[in-house]
């Protein structure tokens, strides 16, 4: 796992993902920040934390427990239908997973944000 802030190239490469969901807004830098940035369509607005990850298809079991810095982080942001809270891994080959973080679980989505069809999720 990454102990930084996410590498620039992967904010780049994210940025044009979450453009396809909506309208970006990055946070800024710190060592507390929660998230990178948020996506703003109508409803819901997305936190997002980027994370490097050098083990991309391990199942979401083990990312749950690799990443429980990142998702602890996300789940400081406030609980509300109107709100959601992903995580997206990358690789440094260019792999990119997604996942989006419930009050208990940890499901795993496509690109466009839907969650992907026989994929387990990840008590968190």
């Amino acid at each position: 796992m990454s102990r930084g802030p996410p590498s620039r190239r992967a904010l780049a490469d994210a940025i044009p993902v979450a453009r396809q969901r909506g309208t970006i807004q990055m946070a800024g830098h710190g060592p507390e920040k929660l998230y990178d940035f948020t996506i703003v369509s109508v409803l819901p607005v997305v936190f997002v934390r980027v994370s490097y990850c050098a083990h991309i298809h391990a199942p979401v079991t083990e990312l749950a427990k690799e990443f429980k810095d990142s998702l602890d982080r996300l789940c400081l942001i406030t609980k509300h239908e109107s709100i959601l809270r992903e995580l997206w891994l990358h690789s440094r080959h260019g792999t990119w997973r997604y996942f989006r973080l419930f009050a208990e679980c940890l499901i795993e989505l496509g690109r466009d944000g839907q969650p992907l069809a026989g994929r387990n999720a990840a008590s968190v």
